[in-house]
């Protein structure tokens, strides 16, 4: 049977998030991660790419976004999501350069 894991509940948010740990070029930071289902890619906020040690100008993957996002430049990075006590995965994010979007995994292998 398989074993399931509980987060906390937060009232504060009206939105799905749930805590994660990203990981990239040695540096680790923790957030809350918007689930949507409807996007079809993850989002990074600029600042914490930073965080993470990624370098702008080393990422040459140029993607375009869509929606009201339409106007952010983005750039292709991998970083490591751990969720809980899971091993973590390697998953591509759209790095943008605001920081003003939220964390956003979204649905990458549509």
């Amino acid at each position: 049977m398989p074993s399931t894991i509980e987060f906390p509940f937060s009232d504060d948010e009206a939105l799905p998030t749930i805590p994660i740990t990203l990981s990239h070029a040695g540096f680790s930071v923790s957030a809350n991660a918007l689930l949507d289902t409807g996007s079809a890619v993850n989002l990074l906020p600029y600042d914490i790419g930073l965080q993470l040690g990624a370098i702008w100008e080393e990422q040459t993957v140029r993607l375009p976004l869509a929606g009201n996002l339409a106007r952010v430049e983005a750039r292709g990075v991998f970083v490591y999501v751990q969720i809980g006590n899971l091993e973590p995965v390697r998953l591509a994010f759209a790095w943008a350069q605001s920081s003003q979007v939220p964390l956003i995994l979204g649905q990458t292998n549509l």
